[in-house]
């Protein structure tokens, strides 16, 4: 039934940040268990109690089943491992009007030239992932410039640099160390690579995770950084009295309504799609008295701008 006049027609939701987490992804957590108490896939989710991810199409119909449940039209999945973008890439190869795929890489790693030129091309992924904290490496060496280059080589590529607090739940559960080094996570570091290539768009994600005037600073110096509203945003706690909703109304004011990215963090099943997420911003947003032409943009339409549906660079 077609819907009444005037009336609009639902919003559309695309999630910017999902993590993928295929047998790939347990596979190098149990890896990476003390000498002696490695353990395999099937051991890492049945510890943490989770739902076992199958083979990356099984995991990306399941994705694809929970999306349509959600009725999330599009999102983002993210290889959350350096080494793992093969299983988002068949994840997008197998739903490519659903799924854009995103992969970590460690510039520090022998093979990341390589790697990052085979997601792209081969795999046809749209954006390179630095977590810059987690592997200890400063945003200004070399390494990542050669990094950002490669994106910058390949239209339509985007770059995610996590900053900000970097805490990984799963590493927790398991018993795993988190050597991270929160020094290199700083918003500031992304302005030169943003000012250095205006035609590539940088994506921080979690508002900065806790450094949101930085966040908000480098912003507004580069019309290319966009920030994405994902997870809880637990580390509003460090600023006292802060509210999601001041958080909207000062990136808004900022880098205005173009550049919000919404997301989720959703990574894991059973539990899926974290729909509580969704209603949270939501109801931050219709507080502030957002209209909402601009609330479709950030759930919806900005997404679809910097990943147009229906593009690939797949042969």
């Amino acid at each position: 039934m077609s819907s009444l006049r005037g009336e609009r027609p639902p919003r559309r939701i695309n999630d910017a940040h999902c993590h993928f987490f295929s047998e790939q992804f347990f596979v190098t957590l149990g890896r990476q268990r003390p000498a002696g108490s490695q353990q395999s896939a099937a051991e890492i989710v049945s510890v943490l109690g989770w739902d076992p991810p199958g083979s990356s199409d099984a995991l990306a119909d399941r994705w694809a089943q929970e999306l349509d449940r959600q009725g999330v039209a599009r999102a983002a999945l993210i290889a959350s491992v350096p080494g793992d973008e093969g299983s988002v890439g068949s994840a997008v190869a197998r739903h490519p009007s659903r799924f854009v795929g995103f992969c970590m890489i460690d510039p520090t790693a022998p093979d990341a030239i390589s790697r990052a030129e085979h997601a792209l091309e081969a795999l046809g992924l749209r954006c390179l992932c630095l977590f810059p904290a987690m592997q200890r490496y400063s945003l200004y060496d070399p390494r990542v410039a050669d990094i950002v280059a490669i994106a910058a080589g390949h239209a339509g590529t985007a770059v995610f640099v996590h900053c900000g607090a970097l805490s990984v739940g799963v590493r927790k559960k398991l018993g795993l160390p988190s050597r991270f080094d929160v020094r290199f996570g700083n918003p500031l570091d992304v302005h030169a690579l943003a000012a250095e290539h205006p035609g590539v768009p940088f994506i921080i994600p979690h508002f900065g995770a806790g450094l949101l005037r930085e966040a908000l600073l480098v912003a507004d110096l580069c019309p290319n950084i966009f920030l994405d509203t994902s997870s809880t945003n637990r580390w509003m706690a460090y600023q006292p009295s802060l509210t999601l909703t001041d958080v909207f109304r000062q990136a808004l004011q900022v880098a205005g309504p173009d550049r919000l990215l919404f997301g989720t963090d959703s990574s894991f099943f059973p539990r899926g799609w974290t729909r509580q997420v969704y209603e949270a911003q939501v109801s931050a947003l219709e507080f502030e008295g957002v209209d909402e032409t601009v609330r479709r943009r950030i759930f919806g339409g900005n997404f679809d701008r910097l990943f147009p549906a229906g593009t690939s660079r797949l042969p």
